[in-house]
């Protein structure tokens, strides 16, 4: 008879035996490590064997300790110093993960202890605070994989790890380091991944990383290398991914990259390289990004048909020639945008393209008509043909794109009606036809796109009037009609319009629609040049978004009525139509008149002083926070330059910047392109063609306490040598008696704020880019070093873009020349611009990194949610963190626009908001420091 062990009984069984295996010392080490912690998850009376410990790993016999992780436990700074010797007193430990807590060093005791480990072969220190330089590793005879990412490391990396004979794996990614690329990593040259990304190393590729023959990942990204890419690169034979983007190399690709059989994965985006693309280079591949170069020439005919070839990226440079036609059948995403590419749309190969997801072709000179084989690929969820010359009809064959979540192709030649095939694509979410030769009426089936979030169909000939069935697109938040032929009522439009409404440019009458009157989530709403007659209407009133009604240019009448201060109104052009009546005084500003008077009949002396001293700031505050109502008209004497220097070693900014041209540009309020809260920007054109951002300073404000233009000068210098591509660093300057000029880069985009809340809409893409730019720069300059650079006005109005991917920090400057106790205006004027503000400069009146960090956080969520940081009287920060405190009303708090992309996308807003919702903590010390967020936000994608 066979006798059955019930299970029970067996794992207890179980249980004893593999505690008993344990040696007593590490059972009593681990023992400790976990008093030390106060841990539950490691608790000896819940469970009395480490081995089943969830941060512990035992061999498979259970009879040693293996690997102790301890990421993310926050240990505790009295304990460390005697947690790190105790924990390496494990003789067979193998793998020690510290990662995810808050160590801003590493104690002596871990180097003595740890160093002795014959076994020890993985340290894990990433994702902390770690301060100072590159600690020495004597010692650590077995170690293959060391991890110190994402910290505050800083100075230069020399022989501290050159003792490490077994070091296959470094990754010093995401701290300070500075100096030439090290080139002492292992005594016995064993390294495969070499990771030194987001570091600020400068100087070429040294040839030495050569010798390392393993090689089969390096990442060089986001560095400010210079040089050319080495041919040498090209003796790594089992190279597989080679990442060099975001640095300052220049020249050529090497050919030599060809010849790596093993390379899968090449990036060298955002750099300066120039030339042609070698043949052959995507043989191999799987993954090439050569975006945001100076690349030229024609595409090699085979570069884009490999077989392994997924992902190619080559927008933003200057190649020509036509798009080859041999396209990999494996092809996920194509962008080919913003070059000098021409010829038809290649079809050839477009019908077996069925896993093709991303096509971006825009801003080229491609012809002839859309290929209705596009039709064919029906994984494609993006596809962007705009800015080209293409013509004839929008094919039919569209309609069978069923994933299609993205269409654009605004501005180009094409003609006809609008298919009604299009209105089957029911996951449609953004739809741009604009500028555009399309005729006839906008059908009724339109109703069927119940995803769309925004509709372009601006600058066409569509003629008749909007189809009654628009009021079913629940999601639509911003609709764009102008500058057509339609005619007839408006009638009822979705609810969940937001953005802007245009109806500009057409042929409607009659009154002001009521049907508009339930618009209450409207922002913009652009009536202009029609022919509406009639009184404007009250119920606009009821419009409690807006924030700009454009009326100019029809036939209205009567009395504007008074719209909310925040509401510009537009009217020019109704010449039977007046401005508002002028708003009754109310008893908010009665009180102060009888203050006045009291003070008067107590003190007419002080009365008088007091007034003067009042009318002084109000005046100069005005002049320094609002707009400037200045005639380009009026004649004003050019500035008297007292000293100017340009300091940029850039050969075409040297010959390009011309003092004389630009003082006579600045005397020209004409040439105002922006307003922050202490700065003006002019746009001022060389004689050379080349644009440049031209910045005053009133030193007549007294604000400003660098009087002395010799400082003031020295100052500058130093933030002209920083080196970071994310922030605006000064090119040169011109002092006069009374301001500072100061010239900049000119940023294409403008301000994040325009961009961000403008007519157009700003995909996640592009908004991601932007958080992970803003953050690369903040982090940047809180961790230079020299001393930290704080930002006293943060916001999406200092936030400059160069292209809607490549975002730059402004007002860097402005910590060094402003004296915030000189201030007589508003806290706001020496803390920033309301809504970024943090909470305790009301009674710390300090400018902290903790106070840039909730300014970050507030930029972020203008990021998810659409919104600006001040709408309606309420700060933005306040509104999201009423409304996210419950997960089941994220969604709203997403913009609905961008979100509902795919999930994908949500996944990642949603990511992002919880970064925001650490950095506007009302409590400063709950902040995250800027390196943890930079690394939170990669870590989001």
């Amino acid at each position: 008879m066979t006798l059955v062990t019930p299970p029970f009984l067996f794992l207890l069984l179980l249980l004893r035996a593999v505690s008993s295996l344990l040696p007593p010392d590490q059972i009593a080490i681990l023992t400790n490590v976990s008093h030390l912690l106060n841990s539950t998850s490691s608790d000896p009376s819940s469970q009395p064997n480490p081995c089943l410990w969830p941060v512990v790993q035992c061999s498979p016999s259970f009879s040693s300790v293996l690997s102790i992780s301890l990421s993310g436990f926050s240990l505790p700074p009295s304990s460390q110093h005697l947690l790190f010797p105790l924990l390496c007193r494990i003789d067979s430990l193998q793998s020690l993960d510290l990662s995810d807590n808050r160590l801003s060093s590493i104690p002596p005791g871990f180097f003595s202890a740890c160093g002795v480990l014959s076994g020890l072969k993985l340290v894990d220190f990433s994702r902390n605070v770690l301060e100072g330089n590159l600690p020495d590793f004597a010692g650590f005879p077995a170690l293959e994989s060391l991890d110190l990412s994402f910290n505050l490391l800083d100075g230069r990396v020399g022989t501290q790890l050159d003792g490490l004979g077994h070091l296959k794996s470094l990754n010093l990614s995401a701290n300070n380091f500075t100096g030439s690329v090290p080139v002492n990593l292992g005594k016995s040259l064993l390294l495969e991944d070499l990771q030194l990304s987001m570091n600020n190393f400068g100087g070429v590729i040294p040839a030495e990383i050569a010798n390392f023959s393993s090689l089969t990942l390096v990442d060089l990204s986001y560095n400010s290398l210079t040089g050319n890419i080495p041919n040498w690169l090209g003796q790594l034979q089992y190279l597989r991914t080679l990442v060099l983007s975001a640095n300052k190399l220049s020249g050529g690709i090497p050919a030599a990259l060809s010849n790596i059989s093993s390379l899968s994965r090449f990036s060298a985006n955002q750099n300066y390289l120039d030339g042609t693309i070698p043949s052959g280079l995507t043989a191999r591949l799987r993954s090439l990004d050569l975006s945001y170069n100076g690349l030229s020439g024609v595409l090699p005919s085979s570069l884009l048909s490999p077989l392994n070839l997924q992902y190619v990226d080559l927008s933003v440079n200057q190649l020509e020639g036509q798009i080859p036609e041999d396209i990999s059948p494996n092809m996920l995403r194509l962008r080919l945008g913003s070059n000098l590419l021409r010829g038809v749309i290649p079809f050839a190969q477009l019908e077996t393209l069925q896993k093709l997801t991303y096509l971006e072709l825009d801003n080229n000179s491609l012809t002839g008509p859309i290929p209705p084989v596009l039709g064919n690929c029906q994984s494609l969820a993006l596809l962007n043909l705009a800015d080209n010359q293409l013509s004839g009809p929008l094919p039919p064959q569209l309609g069978n794109l069923s994933h299609l979540q993205v269409l654009k192709l605004q501005q180009n030649s094409i003609s006809g009606g609008f298919p009604e095939e299009v209105t089957r694509l029911t996951t449609l979410m953004q739809l741009n036809i604009s500028w555009n030769q399309l005729s006839g009426p906008i059908p009724s089936s339109i109703s069927k796109l119940r995803n769309l979030t925004t509709l372009h169909l601006q600058n066409n000939n569509l003629n008749g009037s909007i189809p009654d069935s628009i009021g079913a697109m629940g999601a639509l938040m911003e609709l764009q009609l102008g500058k057509n032929l339609l005619s007839g009522n408006v009638p009822t439009l979705p609810q969940s319009l937001q953005i802007v409404l245009n109806l500009s440019n057409n042929h409607f009458e009659g009154p002001i629609p009521s049907s508009l009157s339930h618009l209450v989530n409207l922002e913009v709403l652009d009536l202009s040049d029609n022919q509406f007659s009639g009184q404007v209407p009250d119920f606009l009133l009821g419009l409690s978004a807006l924030t700009r009604i454009i009326l100019s240019n029809n036939q209205l009448s009567g009395v504007i009525p008074n719209f909310k201060e925040q509401v510009v109104v537009d009217y020019l052009g109704n010449k039977d139509l007046r401005g508002p009546s002028p708003s009754p005084p109310s008893s908010a500003k009665k009180k102060p008149v009888a203050v006045v008077v009291l003070i008067v009949l107590s003190s007419a002396a002080l009365a008088v002083t007091v007034a003067l001293l009042v009318v002084a700031a109000v005046s100069r505050r005005f002049y320094r926070i609002n707009d400037e109502q200045l005639s380009s008209q009026e004649n004003l004497p050019l500035p008297q330059v007292v000293e100017s220097n340009l300091f940029t070693a850039n050969g075409i900014h040297r010959s390009s910047i011309d003092f004389t041209k630009a003082m006579e540009a600045v005397a020209d309020p004409a040439n105002i392109v922006l307003k922050t809260r202490f700065s003006v920007y002019y746009k001022v054109t060389m004689p050379s063609g080349a644009s440049y951002y031209v910045k005053k300073l009133d030193w007549s404000d007294k604000i400003y306490q660098l009087g002395r233009h010799d400082k003031f000068g020295q100052e500058l210098e130093v933030l002209g040598r920083l080196n970071n591509s994310n922030i605006m660093t000064p090119l040169g300057y011109v002092l006069t008696i009374h301001s500072a000029y100061l010239f900049y880069d000119y940023p294409e985009k403008g301000t994040l704020a325009d961009v961000l809340h403008g007519s157009d809409q700003l995909d996640w893409a592009s908004r991601f880019s932007i958080a992970v730019g803003v953050a690369h720069g903040l982090a940047f300059l809180h961790d230079c070093s020299s001393g930290p650079i704080l930002l006293l006005d943060l916001s999406s109005r200092t936030v400059l873009l160069r292209s809607l991917k490549e975002p730059q920090v402004g007002d860097i400057e402005l910590c060094k020349v402003i004296d915030p106790s000189r201030s007589t205006g508003s806290l706001s004027t020496v803390a920033g611009s309301v809504g970024y503000i943090p909470p305790e400069y009301a009674y710390t009146m300090r400018i902290t990194k903790a106070g840039n960090i909730y300014s970050f956080g507030v930029i972020l969520l203008e990021l998810i949610t659409g919104k600006p940081s001040v709408s309606d009287g309420n700060e933005l920060a306040k509104w999201v963190l009423t409304n996210s405190s419950e997960k089941d009303k994220w969604d709203h708090v997403l913009d609905y626009r961008v979100s509902r992309a795919s999930q994908v996308v949500r996944s990642q807003m949603v990511a992002v908001l919880k970064i925001a919702l650490a950095c506007v903590s009302t409590t400063p010390d709950a902040r995250p420091k800027m390196r943890s967020v930079l690394w939170m936000l990669l870590n989001a994608r």
